[in-house]
């Protein structure tokens, strides 16, 4: 992000069982939006605490055969954090889903966490500005909530009492007192 031009063409590339995928082409800007949001919502949680976020172009190493980059996580084992990227299972991944990679982030990706250990994992829409929580239970990925922003026309034709009742915000489940604001996590998302 440098307006080097080299860095603008670099490919990147995940391994993903066994096979090395090219990610491409780059995310689009609200996928871009969406993953910093997370991540300085993380940051500024985190600022001065034992774990640590990561935002989209970290590697991490979760096997021989399996190598990807998520859009976000955090990590709170120190000793995971290499300076190639971190290598074991972080405590919480994100995945923003593109058209080329819905259906290895919601297949593949998500068993390879779930079998690594990763306690919480974040599916996030932005075409639907929706986010789906997994959280690891006895080895087992469970659908912890779905979160979703209507949109205004749909909030306009609710009535006060089903307006009220709208989730606007969540934790996760790996902070019990970071309250997520589903807005800020959309900033700026159309």
């Amino acid at each position: 992000m440098d307006g080097n031009p080299a860095y603008q063409d670099e490919a990147w590339e995940e391994l993903i069982d066994g096979k090395i995928v090219a990610m491409s082409p780059r995310p689009r800007v609200d996928h871009t939006r969406i993953s910093v949001n997370i991540y300085h919502i993380f940051r500024k949680y985190l600022k001065g605490k034992r774990c640590e976020p990561f935002p989209d172009g970290v590697d991490l190493y979760l096997s021989e055969r399996e190598q990807f980059i998520p859009d976000g996580m955090v990590v709170c084992d120190p000793d995971k954090v290499k300076p190639d990227g971190v290598h074991g299972a972080p405590d919480l991944v994100v995945e923003v889903l593109s058209p080329g990679t819905a259906r290895r982030d919601r297949g593949h990706k998500k068993d390879v966490y779930e079998r690594c250990g990763v306690r919480e994992y974040w599916i996030v829409s932005p075409m639907d500005k929706m986010i789906e929580q997994y959280v690891l239970q006895d080895g087992k990925y469970v659908l912890h909530d779905t979160l979703a922003v209507f949109p205004d026309f749909m909030l306009a034709k609710m009535k006060p009492e089903e307006r009220e009742s709208v989730i606007t915000s969540f934790k996760t489940t790996i902070f019990d007192d970071l309250v997520v604001e589903l807005a800020e996590v959309f900033e700026r998302v159309p």
